[in-house]
């Protein structure tokens, strides 16, 4: 994608110094364009954890780098297989809840298990990397073709009105290395003419939507109106709402699609108002481990201070503001379950299938062996 007109994606190796990882940092979108230079593992599992990337697809690559970051910077007088997992639990402790964090790990470790030496394990690390990081750029644009399937279908019915769309969080290029999730349907069909406009959830309490998605739409001069999180269930009573997209953080292979806090209500509102509701979801978002997402996917609970505090630009700076009484508690659960029965399909880069395990091993019938040694149907 293109910021002012420029390509970039969200994480890159800094040009002539293959020791240097860079990254947006997004904690000042969309104010800033700020770059951030990712030296160690250390510094990568803090940009993880502090949300400078976000966005399941981008932390499973981010945190294929951090793989890379390690071996480069192992300690040669230390046992290279103890090192490196010390380091690695730093980066599952980073966030719990994306599987392709854990994913992206296990890719890293199979690929360089085979390897003799230190120098030939950074270097598969570090090609193993790159080649994640562009299959997801492939992935992100099939999704996307497949999506805009859907949105030309209303097109069609809507004859010459726009498809209005509604997005919760940001599952956008910023979230991934570039297309994005679910926006990646909706630049595919605004690229092609069709008629579209964004109704953008704002996303309390890190405002993704407001600050991200609404950013990265003004950017590629998508039509698109923020709006604050309550209002969704309005506009569906209303018929201004045509499809609902979202991505996910962890997708069961049963169909239960774990995303941002929020995400189950307006599965809710759209089940209620017979508007289709969509997951975006590449292939791996899928915990195939996973039957039941309620009992087994980790919820991840962030500090309070997100709720409590706000951060907007004021006076030439970013500042931060305190919302409630100061003595007043606050929790802050990151993310929710939206159940299978809620959620019309997935998206995946295969194609769109319902969501249940038999449709999802349908488009992916070599995980259903797996599934079985497990003694899973």
């Amino acid at each position: 994608m293109k910021i002012n007109k420029v390509p970039y994606r969200t994480i890159w190796v800094k040009p002539g110094d293959p020791a240097t990882i860079q990254v947006i940092d997004q904690r000042h979108l969309p104010h800033q364009l700020v770059i951030e230079n990712l030296a160690d593992l250390d510094q990568t599992a803090r940009a993880i954890r502090e949300m400078h990337v976000r966005g399941a697809p981008l932390i499973g690559v981010a945190a294929a780098y951090g793989v890379y970051l390690a071996l480069r910077n192992a300690p040669k007088d230390s046992a290279l297989d103890h090192y490196l997992r010390n380091e690695i639990q730093k980066l599952r402790e980073s966030r719990p809840t994306a599987i392709n964090l854990e994913w992206a790990i296990q890719t890293q470790l199979k690929a360089i298990e085979s390897a003799g030496s230190i120098e030939q394990k950074i270097k598969i690390a570090f090609e193993t990397a790159g080649r994640l990081a562009d299959e997801d750029v492939k992935t992100c644009e099939k999704i996307g073709e497949h999506g805009l399937t859907l949105i030309e279908r209303i097109a069609g019915q809507k004859k010459n009105e726009p498809v209005n769309i509604l997005t919760h969080c940001n599952a956008g290029w910023l979230a991934c290395v570039d297309w994005g999730t679910a926006t990646a349907s909706i630049y595919k069909a605004f690229d092609k003419g069709i008629q579209i406009h964004v109704w953008v959830d704002e996303t309390r309490p890190r405002n993704q939507g407001a600050s991200l998605t609404a950013w990265e739409l003004l950017q590629h001069g998508v039509p698109h109106t923020v709006i604050a999180d309550n209002t969704g269930g309005h506009l569906m009573q209303r018929g201004l709402v045509d499809l609902v997209l979202v991505g996910t953080d962890r997708t069961a292979v049963t169909g239960d699609v774990t995303n941002k806090i929020g995400t189950y209500l307006k599965a809710l509102a759209a089940k209620d108002n017979q508007i289709p509701f969509y997951a975006a979801v590449p292939s791996t978002s899928i915990d195939w481990n996973v039957q039941n997402a309620f009992r087994d996917i980790p919820i991840e609970e962030r500090n309070p201070d997100e709720v409590r505090y706000a951060e907007g630009w004021c006076e030439g700076e970013i500042k931060k503001v305190l919302l409630l009484p100061k003595d007043s508690p606050a929790k802050n659960y990151a993310f929710d379950v939206t159940p299978a029965k809620l959620v019309s399909g997935l998206i995946t880069e295969r194609g769109i299938c319902q969501a249940n395990q038999e449709s999802i091993l349908a488009l992916f019938p070599e995980k259903r062996a797996n599934l079985l040694a497990m003694g899973k149907k």
